[in-house]
């Protein structure tokens, strides 16, 4: 008896922490981003910032210092908070996700390529200078694609395995990575543990992203895990292929090409069979995204009553059909 108690709590703890997140999940989908000045990740950004003039040398060493302080700052937040609901609040970004690829397909649509291209920064760090209608919309689906890992289905997992500390640690290195995780002179060696740490803490939540894609999409369940088996090792980060290749065949679409940051060229492998995106095909990805997330939270509602069956009543019910049972006939 005494061995299976530390996997029950375990198991306990689990299912709070699932039908937390669920919640997390729900309250950023319906209520949007928290009515905060400044944003919690606003803050912490602000913060990194400090500490990168205080520590910055363009050596790997100091970049994991940096990278150390952000994960620590992350997590001592979560320890400080403590509500699992309320860190997978702040961590998850369904409904900015959606609101940015809208605000970016609106005009596109309209055909105002240039402020289409003025507002592409806020998805993607190429440069969008030089990009047509068709290149602008495979950014943003590619980007929808890619932050339905980072912005949903990551800080979810983290929050289920580690509860508040695990959520707001994730969200810290996300954004260190969004911050110093770049090729560039400044940040090639000073961002790299930023960005190999950014790159662990998404390699289970990138492949969950896939099954989930499968499960949000079913007629296209085969056609998704032949292009995330064929195609993805192709693209250059090792999780964002996974989800990219996801969407694009439960999309029917082709992504992937020439991607133009800083002056220097990327050509990325193509991902998917499909036909090339086209303006439209945005709305359908935030679909995607947003569906994705109602899955999620229905697996994780799964998982909390099948984890704790007594919150739920279940073990309650069996109690009393045992008790019945075992009277004596009157």
């Amino acid at each position: 008896m005494s061995r299976r108690r530390p996997w029950r709590r375990t198991r306990r703890r689990v299912g709070r922490h699932a039908a937390a997140t669920a919640t997390g999940l729900l309250a950023d989908r319906y209520l949007g981003e928290p009515p905060i000045d400044p944003h919690p990740v606003a803050l912490f950004g602000s913060t990194m910032k400090a500490v990168e003039r205080s520590l910055y040398a363009d050596r790997r060493s100091a970049g994991v210092v940096h990278a150390a302080v952000g994960t620590a700052i992350g997590a001592g937040a979560g320890l400080v908070v403590r509500s699992t609901s309320i860190a997978s609040y702040v961590a998850i970004a369904t409904r900015a996700l959606g609101d940015a690829a809208h605000e970016v397909a609106e005009p596109l649509m309209l055909g105002d390529l240039a402020r289409a291209r003025e507002l592409l920064p806020a998805l993607v760090g190429r440069d969008p200078s030089a990009l047509d209608e068709l290149e602008i919309a495979r950014a943003v689906v590619e980007s929808v694609a890619e932050n339905t890992t980072d912005a949903i289905v990551a800080p979810a997992w983290w929050a289920l395995v580690g509860g508040a500390p695990g959520a707001l640690a994730y969200r810290a290195i996300n954004t260190m990575d969004a911050m110093v995780g770049h090729h560039t002179t400044r940040y090639e060696n000073y961002g790299w543990a930023s960005a190999r740490l950014d790159d662990a803490a998404n390699y289970v939540p990138a492949r969950v992203t896939a099954l989930l894609v499968m499960l949000a999409r079913p007629s296209r369940a085969a056609a998704i895990w032949r292009a995330v088996r064929d195609d993805a090792p192709g693209h250059p980060s090792p999780n964002a292929g996974v989800a990219e290749a996801a969407f694009a065949a439960a999309l029917d679409l082709r992504l992937g090409g020439d991607n133009i940051y800083s002056g220097r060229v990327e050509t990325r492998a193509a991902l998917g069979t499909g036909r090339a995106p086209q303006p439209g095909d945005i709305a359908a990805a935030t679909r995607l995204a947003n569906d994705v997330s109602v899955v999620l939270a229905a697996v994780l509602a799964i998982v909390a009553i099948v984890a704790n069956p007594h919150a739920s009543g279940v073990r309650h019910r069996r109690n009393r059909t045992a008790t019945r049972r075992s009277s004596p006939a009157s």
